[in-house]
This record gives C-alpha cells, sequence and structure tokens, in this order.
C-alpha cells in the first residue's frame, strides 16, 4: 500500500532517518523543516498522511496541526505527532488540536508502520467519500461544511470489554462524563451479543483478556458487516507493540496504553466519536443524493434518469442472456380534467395511489419509472410480449375497476389509463428504439379510444383489450 507521506522537523537528521525508513517501505515522503513551510507543500501536493515534529521553532506542531485540522480542504488528512514528550498532558494537547497518533521519541518502527498503514486506509475510504459528497453537490444536495473538531462526541453509545473489573469501572466512569451510554462486558460472547443487536459509536476492547482472544474479536467484528466499520479502541500494555500492529493490520483504529489517564481516554474517544459520526453524516448526505437523483419525490419511483441508465443495463444484459425484455408506457387519461375539476392536489394523490397500484400489480423485479408528468414506464426483464400484453390488461382492468380517493368528504375518481406495450429485439436495440416504439404504441391506445393497452408490431398495432390489429399512423392524436 503506497501513500504520500510528508515529514515536517527542523532537525535535518531527523528528517533524514525517517524519509530513509519510509522510502524503504514504498512510501513517497515529502519533506519539510518548518511549519510555515509544511502548509504550503500540503496546499499545493496534499499529502496522504504527515508526520509532524511538536517542537519547532516559530509555529510548534500543535499550531499546525490545528490549521490543518480547521481547513475543510485539508481536515481529513490524518496527523502523527513525533516527539520526545511523552507526559500524558502532552497526548491529550496533541490529540485534542486534531491529531490522529501522538508517537514518542525513539518510534518503534513496527509500531509506526502499522500506523502509517492504519491510516493510509482511514484516508482512502475518507478520499472515496469526499467525492460522493462531492458529487451529491453537483446534484443539489447541501454539502456538510462542518469541521470535524466541531462534531459532537457526546451522549455516545459505546461498548467495552474488559474481563479486569476495576479497569473497566475506570473506563465507564470517566466516558460517563460525557453523558455516554456505556455498555461493559467482561467475555468475547457477550459482547458479540451485544454488538449484533445494537447500534454502538464505539467499541474498546482490553488486549489482555484472561482466557480470550481479543485480537480474534477483532478479527471478527471486522468480517461481521453489521460491525465492519464501528471504530475500535484498543488498550494495551506499553510492551505489546508487536500485538498492536497486528490489531492495526485487522483494522482498529486506534489504542491506549496502560495505566489509562482518563483524559487520554476522553480524548481518544472523542476523536473516534466524532470520525464515525462525521461518516455516517457523509453516508446520509450521499444516500439522501441518490434517492433525489434517482427517484421521483412525490411518488417514490425512479425517475426518467435511472429509467434510461437501467434500460441500457438491461439490453446488455438481455445480450448475454438471450431472454426477451418487454416494456410497457402509459399515461392517464385526460389527467388534466382531474386537476381543474379538483385541484392539483388531488391530482397528486391520484399520482400516488396509481404508483402503488401498479408496484402491487407487478414482479420484485420489475422497473417502475415516472417518466414525466402523468406518464409512466415499466420494464419486464425476461418476459416474453404475450406475458407483457396480459400483464398490461391486468392493470388496465384493475385501475379502470376501481375509483381512486381524494382528500374531502366521500370524494373519489374514476380513473383509467392508455397503454403501450414493446419488446427490445436481440440486434442492435437502443434505450431510445425501445422507447420510441412503447411511446407510439401509447399514442395509438389514445387515437383508439383510452382505456386500452396497444401492442407495437412490425405491421400495426394490436390492440390488446379486444385483440384487433390497427394500421400504424403518421401522425398521433
Amino acid at each position: 500500500m503506497s501513500a504520500r507521506i510528508l515529514v515536517v522537523d527542523d532537525l535535518l537528521p531527523n528528517v533524514k532517518l525517517l524519509e530513509a525508513k519510509l522510502t524503504s517501505e514504498y512510501f513517497d515522503v515529502l519533506t519539510a523543516n518548518d511549519g510555515p513551510s509544511a502548509l504550503e507543500i500540503i496546499e499545493a501536493q496534499p499529502p496522504d498522511i504527515v508526520l509532524l515534529d511538536v517542537m519547532m521553532p516559530g509555529m510548534d506542531g500543535f499550531e499546525v496541526c490545528q490549521r490543518i485540522k480547521q481547513q475543510p480542504e485539508t481536515m481529513h488528512i490524518p496527523v502523527v505527532m513525533i516527539t520526545a514528550l511523552s507526559d500524558a498532558a502532552d497526548r491529550v494537547r496533541g490529540i485534542e488540536c486534531g491529531a490522529d497518533d501522538f508517537l514518542t521519541k525513539p518510534v518503534n518502527d513496527t509500531a509506526l508502520f502499522a500506523r502509517v498503514r492504519s491510516l493510509v486506509r482511514l484516508k482512502m475510504m475518507m478520499d472515496e467519500w469526499r467525492m460522493r459528497e462531492q458529487t451529491t453537490g453537483q446534484l443539489g444536495v447541501l454539502r456538510d461544511e462542518t469541521s470535524l473538531l466541531d462534531v459532537d462526541a457526546s451522549q455516545a453509545a459505546v461498548l467495552v470489554l474488559d474481563d479486569n473489573e476495576v479497569d473497566a469501572k475506570k473506563v465507564v466512569e470517566t466516558l460517563r462524563q460525557d453523558d455516554d451510554i456505556v455498555i461493559a462486558t467482561d467475555t468475547v460472547e457477550s459482547m458479540l451479543d451485544y454488538a449484533m443487536k445494537r447500534e454502538f459509536d464505539l467499541i474498546i476492547i482490553n488486549l489482555n483478556l484472561r482466557e480470550q482472544d481479543s485480537l480474534r474479536l477483532c478479527s471478527r467484528l471486522r468480517s461481521a458487516e453489521r460491525t465492519r466499520q464501528i471504530p475500535i479502541l484498543l488498550v494495551v500494555e506499553e510492551d505489546q507493540v508487536d500485538r498492536l500492529a497486528k490489531g492495526f493490520d485487522l483494522g482498529i483504529n486506534d489504542y491506549l496504553i496502560k495505566p489509562i489517564d482518563r483524559n487520554e481516554l476522553l480524548a481518544r474517544a472523542r476523536t473516534q466519536i466524532r470520525r464515525w459520526r462525521y461518516h455516517g453524516r457523509l453516508r446520509e448526505t450521499y444516500e439522501r443524493s441518490i434517492e433525489m437523483a434517482l427517484t421521483d419525490g412525490l411518488t417514490g419511483l425512479y425517475n426518467r434518469r435511472y429509467l434510461n441508465a437501467h434500460v441500457e443495463g438491461q439490453i446488455e444484459r438481455m445480450k448475454v442472456s438471450g431472454k426477451g425484455m418487454s416494456l410497457m408506457m402509459f399515461d392517464i387519461d385526460h389527467f388534466k380534467e382531474i386537476n381543474d375539476a379538483h385541484g392539483h392536489a388531488a391530482g397528486d394523490e391520484v399520482l400516488q395511489e396509481l404508483a402503488s397500484r401498479v408496484t402491487h400489480n407487478l414482479r420484485s423485479f420489475d422497473t417502475v419509472a415516472r417518466y414525466g408528468g402523468e406518464e409512466f414506464v415499466i420494464v419486464m426483464p425476461d418476459t416474453e410480449i404475450s406475458i407483457a400484453c396480459a400483464v398490461a390488461e391486468r392493470l388496465r382492468v384493475d385501475i379502470a375497476g376501481r375509483t381512486f380517493a381524494i382528500s374531502g368528504p366521500g370524494e373519489a375518481v374514476n380513473v383509467t389509463v392508455s397503454i403501450g406495450v414493446a419488446s427490445a429485439s436481440l440486434t442492435g436495440e437502443t434505450t431510445a428504439d425501445i422507447l420510441r416504439r412503447a411511446d407510439e404504441a401509447l399514442f395509438a391506445a389514445k387515437r383508439g379510444g383510452r382505456n386500452r393497452a396497444m401492442l407495437w408490431t412490425e405491421t400495426g398495432f394490436e390492440d390488446v383489450t379486444r385483440g384487433e390489429l390497427d394500421a400504424p399512423a403518421a401522425g398521433v392524436a
């Protein structure tokens, strides 16, 4: 896994040492000897990770980190502070400034490389979601401009696994300072049971369980769909670098070294919860944008944009499978009269009820789309034209046979539809070809008196309702 890493340190020997180590692991390395030049490089060539010395003249590492994390364009870049400072208060300050980790010199190579690989994976995932968010902005959905540091981390749901009663109690009491809802358990089985039944913002696991394998648990959590992305914080001893590195390879997000410092626990937990909630907001924005881009807001059916892409995909699939595909286009007869007589709100209710009836008359893998106004399209894969005609007639009868309720005491209207049916050819077919044929059949149905289904054929239009064949006309009424 390659990545671009920016090393920032005012001492050249430190820079050269880290550069040599990282280059030997096939990372692309950029270097800077002070805070201002580091910020310039980040703006010009955004790195995947910043390894940042704390004790620098002028602008120290804390200020550099804070500036990186305050800018929407750079706040997603992971920052690892590397320093001779080893006091817990310094680690807490670094994490509160937005740092993703705080490594003490001399840095253990195993720990460094494991952390870098872990953060590269995090950065790649975040970049993917940021690209999706950019797309949602282009589709008209408001983008979330909230800084990562401004995301609320209180009242989180946290699951704790620790069979040391004293340590577990300390973790629970500390997290409750943020009004977190904390569930503590002492066995792997009970933790898995909770994790599979409830939603959590963070999972904390003691690496040193008696007669239980914490790393295997981490692996199981990362393998399960429900818990795959939930942040995991591992509580470790200072001399467990190799097992910690394995934890990062398995997908844990952060760690805390014993003895547990309450402030550091809070700082690291808040960081993971903020990131998890921020990712959740990005996911929600993306899902909302997809819904807005591909579905009709009134009826909940797919829209024209989705329909065109779907038909193209079905044509390609049909070429491979050799199975037929049929398509129906229909619209409501005299819909303008409903709007004029009862108002547009009543017309909307008719459209919504129509969408519901049509959906319930089809198979789960058939697709219904609102093509525009009162016009709809049904795509029926793996369907011969005779079956499609039978479905069209059944649909027509169901719609005409029951009135549509609209707002107002005892109000109801009669609705009928005209339907055009067409099938797809296996040779040189395009989406426009199929839609055009269905559209011609639809207008033949309207020209023939409405409340009927017409099938397009090469020799004319067959009235599915009456079993007659009409000659194609140059124009439509």
